[in-house]
């Protein structure tokens, strides 16, 4: 035992130098990492009350690792240096590493890139909802390698930056109005002053609506196989798949009692034959 703490007194008394130079620069990491993230939180709450619109909001997390990134290695090719270590050879070392590492990770370099394009050209943020390559949902984080959405069913979706980047992406919450588009096939014996209330009824369930903009239409759309076709255009305020999908059931809904208390039968598909005499 003895033996074995002499041992250990031995080296430390060798390295102590090193050890200490060690334990100096975990300590001036950690403030480092304290003082940027304090600074940091700061600079971004004075932009946002300024600013809110600035680009440089969305891309403060990502812009805030890679300063950290930069800062942490220069720290610790100084301390290398400072012990007699080759830091050109070591650096240069790094870049041959990186490079056959970045062949290796690739997808996870473009995940990295896509992240920056997305929040640089602010496709989306926390909070929204989008719509992309058939889903839909609410983006709850913004990572590097991944954006997260909570879906309509409310699972968890992460989907890879670097995927979205290429995709055509609909921001629902920047929208400013959504078009609910109904078609309604009446029958063909209908009468004319029926097929008139008819577009009436329709134009005038959108104009009562509290939640359908001014300017809705009806109009016949076509003369179809078994039907005469009508059809409502119109806005509302809402933007989110719900809502939406709220004010056109209702809507709906009004169409079904409004025909049926005026006698309009809805058309289903049919066909006549006609036997030759």
């Amino acid at each position: 035992m003895e033996a074995m703490f002499a041992e250990l007194g031995k080296f430390f008394m060798t390295h102590s130098r090193f050890i200490i130079g060690v334990i100096v620069n975990i300590i001036i990491i950690s403030v480092f990492l304290r003082v940027t993230d304090a600074f940091t939180s700061k600079f971004e709450a004075r932009l946002r009350t300024k600013n809110p619109d600035s680009p440089l909001l969305n891309l403060m997390p990502v812009l805030t690792r890679i300063f950290k990134a930069i800062v942490i290695f220069m720290l610790l090719a100084g301390f290398l240096q400072s012990f007699g270590y080759n830091v050109t050879s070591l650096i240069a070392g790094f870049g041959i590493t990186g490079l056959a590492v970045g062949f290796a990770a690739k997808e996870a370099i473009g995940n990295v890139f896509g992240s920056i394009g997305l929040l640089a050209d602010k496709v989306y943020k926390v909070g929204e909802y989008i719509s992309f390559n058939g889903y839909e949902g609410t983006v709850e984080a913004i990572n590097l390698r991944s954006t997260t959405i909570r879906t309509l069913d409310g699972f968890r979706v992460n989907v890879p930056n670097n995927l979205l980047a290429n995709e055509e992406i609909t921001n629902v919450t920047q929208a400013n109005q959504r078009r609910i588009d109904i078609s309604v096939d009446i029958e063909y014996g209908t009468s004319n002053e029926k097929i008139d209330i008819a577009c009436n009824i329709l134009k005038n369930i959108a104009l009562d609506h509290p939640d359908i903009k001014d300017g809705a239409i009806s109009f016949i759309e076509n003369m179809a196989p078994s039907s005469i076709v009508i059809r409502l255009v119109a806005y509302t305020h809402h933007k989110t798949w719900a809502d939406v999908t709220m004010v056109k059931s209702q809507v709906l809904r009004e169409i079904i009692h409004k025909y049926r208390e005026e006698g309009i039968e809805f058309a289903f598909p049919s066909t006549s034959v006609y036997m030759a005499q």
